[in-house]
């Protein structure tokens, strides 16, 4: 059974690059139902509306992850804990992640690598919040980043 599916209907990430991660993340997670994260691009104008709405933050940002469920960091998820997340496609929605493609392109060339590395970067980022992991401490960040190198390993995107 696949365990992880990304909704996304959007040319900026081609459906190979979707399958891709879809399957790097596979078993990532311990869970006993197909988990699923919503990816919606949009440009610097949309990011900003949100992250004011959303976060009292007005300015532009790269990615803004809006996660499902509490507590379930490094937990194994059970659907039957969550049957108000589970979607028509008897996936467990664990979130969603808004990524502004204006500023991965900005990022991109800023830290001398592709767009792509740095798209896929971002949705990492996202589904790793989505997740349950953070990045305020110290600890966390470190925690985070080792997650979100190992599933770009898989993908064979490492940093230079």
């Amino acid at each position: 059974m696949q365990t992880f599916f990304l909704y996304c209907d959007d040319e900026e990430f081609p459906l190979e690059n979707a399958k891709a991660l879809e399957e790097a993340m596979d078993g990532f997670v311990e869970t006993d139902v197909p988990l699923a994260v919503e990816l919606v691009f949009v440009d610097g104008e949309e990011i900003r509306r949100l992250n004011r709405e959303t976060r009292d933050m007005d300015k532009v940002t790269d990615v803004l992850s809006y996660p499902a469920l509490d507590g379930i960091k490094g937990q194994a998820i059970k659907g039957e804990e969550h049957p108000y997340e589970i979607d028509e496609e008897d996936n467990l929605l664990i979130g969603s992640i808004v990524i502004c493609c204006d500023r991965a392109r900005e990022q991109a060339e800023e830290y001398g690598h592709s767009y792509n590395r740095e798209l896929h970067y971002l949705i990492v980022h996202g589904i790793m919040h989505c997740l349950g992991y953070d990045h305020i401490e110290d600890e966390d960040r470190a925690e985070m980043r080792e997650k979100e190198e190992f599933i770009l390993g898989k993908l064979g995107i490492v940093r230079k």
